[in-house]
């Protein structure tokens, strides 16, 4: 596209959500005793992607959290100073350096924007510094990192390409990367040892309708929306020349696991879908009424909707019945036994609904983001088990149906799906 969409600015205000504003100093006390991670693995999540230098930053913004208004200032700090160590780098003609802090810089400033659920000046400032550091990242990589904006009724989904360090030329496979509800486009794609460009092939992140700087342009989450994604992102896909058509497949990670399920219903060109850390219970009703407040607070940003009412109407429709049946492609399932925000048996029913060839693997122990548990350390590594699947499919190979608990020894029980 000729004109590259902008924020707009949003004058409608904050989200209200009754539990979020009565339950308030519950947050606050909880994030005190827990720190920022409280609701989930954030730090782990955030800075992985950077690799081991991230570390001293991430322990950092642990000492100083100990409110929910500590998060965007402590992570607005560390991505200050990576913005200032890459500029003093480049000026120095340090390029590497400069490469790296410019990455970790970006994603912290995407990590500054989650407390913000409104396109005001704070949000927008956040997200303008965040894709500033990482175009100028893009310039500095090992590899080809392209901005890209695929058409999407009257605008344009935001995304990166990224293709392998090695790369020549030709047609290669693809991955496409949906993030979940509090994860965002930059951080989906490692600085170093990324799993899916180490196995050759490309991966495309994108931010789909309500993500990150979707809503921004004033793509919000919608069913139909997420119908339209699959079929916006390969049409796109088709007219790239490094890309092998036949070899379009999807990972999906927290909500992207919903996201990427109706996109690949709806999408016969993405040959395979991998999701892990699964939100498949359809009308949403635990992970927005029982779980912390600020999942539905966000979630309703995501949907440009601010009465709590009007939500609650909308999310009953939030579901993949009537859209899984329609899945024929290899789908892969990867899930923690005990999910808080989404009980594990409504991606078994999902499972029991595709038609085509499918797998399921469950943790034991593990919550959401499946991890961080002896399954995870000592049975296949879920990341890496996924990113295997994947390159298994895009080979050909065939698989068994099959339903997987590994157990806390690492062991693996197996049966008939």
């Amino acid at each position: 596209m000729e004109r590259i969409p902008q924020p707009i600015m949003d004058k409608r205000g904050e989200p209200h959500v009754r539990r979020f504003s009565e339950q308030r100093w519950v947050l606050d006390n909880l994030v005190r005793a827990n720190g920022v991670d409280w609701d989930q693995p954030r730090s782990i999540y955030i800075s992985s992607p950077c690799g081991p230098e991230g570390l001293a930053d991430i322990a950092g913004v642990r000492e100083r959290v100990k409110r929910m208004d500590d998060i965007a200032p402590a992570f607005e700090a560390v991505a200050r100073r990576r913005e200032a160590k890459a500029q003093a780098a480049e000026d120095a003609g340090s390029m590497i350096t400069a490469r790296d802090n410019y990455f970790m810089a970006a994603a912290y400033w995407g990590a500054a924007q989650w407390p913000y659920d409104q396109n005001d000046e704070a949000n927008v400032a956040c997200h303008l510094r965040k894709r500033a550091c990482y175009t100028k990242y893009a310039g500095l990589a090992d590899r080809k990192v392209e901005a890209v904006w695929i058409p999407f009724k009257d605008t344009a989904l935001p995304g990166w390409l990224h293709l392998p360090p090695n790369y020549t030329g030709g047609k290669i496979p693809i991955v496409v990367s949906i993030p979940g509800m509090d994860s965002y486009k930059e951080i989906a794609v490692s600085l170093y040892g990324d799993r899916y460009l180490n196995r050759g092939m490309a991966v495309l992140a994108i931010d789909g309708p309500g993500q990150y700087e979707a809503p921004m342009l004033g793509i919000y989450f919608s069913m139909e929306n997420w119908v339209e994604t699959g079929k916006a992102v390969c049409d796109w896909l088709a007219k790239r020349p490094e890309i092998d058509t036949d070899k379009i497949v999807l990972a999906g990670t927290s909500f992207g696991t919903f996201f990427g399920t109706i996109a690949t219903a709806h999408e016969p060109r993405i040959s395979a879908c991998a999701v892990m850390a699964v939100c498949h219970e359809p009308g949403c009703h635990t992970i927005f009424e029982e779980a912390s407040p600020t999942f539905k607070k966000r979630f309703m940003y995501m949907s440009g909707i601010t009465d709590e009412a009007e939500f609650d109407r909308m999310r009953q429709g939030m579901t993949w019945e009537g859209h899984a049946e329609r899945i024929k492609v290899p789908y892969l399932c990867v899930a923690g036994e005990f999910d808080e925000l989404a009980p594990t048996e409504n991606s078994v029913r999902l499972v029991k609904a595709l038609q085509g060839p499918k797998q399921m693997v469950v943790y034991q122990d593990s919550r959401h983001s499946v991890g961080n548990v002896p399954a995870a350390n000592l049975g296949p590594f879920p990341p890496i088990l996924v990113a295997d699947w994947l390159a298994a499919r895009i080979a050909g190979k065939p698989f068994e149906n099959e339903y997987w608990f590994v157990r806390a020894n690492g062991q693996i029980e197996k049966k008939p799906l």
